[in-house]
């Protein structure tokens, strides 16, 4: 019998509740499901990709998802291929990300025709959550906690400001 490993790769800067929900049900359609936490990227991190990775570890353990967690370098492709991977799951937010996966996934095709991409659609409740616009909110003293958990949102709030505490009116505030 053959394993059915899947890849979900991302950024993860930070993981947020989309993401959750995409690895959720990633997770149910393969045997093995491998998160690969992309390192050179061209996007601006505020975390490292080691930082990136544990947080990914950590809230999958909450959910008792036993997937591997693995940083990697290159094309993605390549790292699927290294990883034995069948499929590779991403996930839809909009058309807008419809036509940047579906190029990817041509572009992937034609490097490894072996390894298929599965596109997931957002569920409706995430479908317009992104990191940036996290990062965003959360820079500007914004309440992200009903795009991130609990340990995302003070380890931002952390980047963003440092030690924080709960004031009285449940707001964070710095301590020096």
């Amino acid at each position: 019998m053959t394993i059915k490993i899947g890849v979900y790769p991302g950024t993860f800067d930070p993981i947020t509740f989309g993401h959750i929900d995409i690895i959720k049900r990633a997770y149910n359609l393969v045997d093995k499901l491998i998160i690969g936490v992309a390192c050179d990227v061209k996007k601006d991190m505020i975390f490292s990709a080691n930082a990136r990775a544990e947080m990914v570890r950590e809230e999958i353990k909450l959910l008792n998802i036993k997937a591997e967690v693995i940083t990697f370098n290159g094309l993605l492709i390549y790292f699927a291929q290294k990883q034995n991977a069948s499929v590779i799951i991403r996930g839809l937010r909009a058309v807008s990300d419809f036509d940047y996966e579906f190029q990817m996934s041509w572009i992937n095709y034609k490097l490894s025709p072996k390894i298929e991409t599965i596109f997931l659609p957002a569920a409706e409740d995430t479908q317009f959550i992104s990191s940036s616009f996290v990062k965003e909110i959360a820079r500007l003293n914004g309440d992200i906690s009903k795009f991130v958990s609990e340990n995302v949102r003070k380890q931002l709030l952390s980047f963003y400001y440092g030690n924080v505490q709960k004031s009285v009116s449940n707001r964070e505030i710095k301590i020096k």
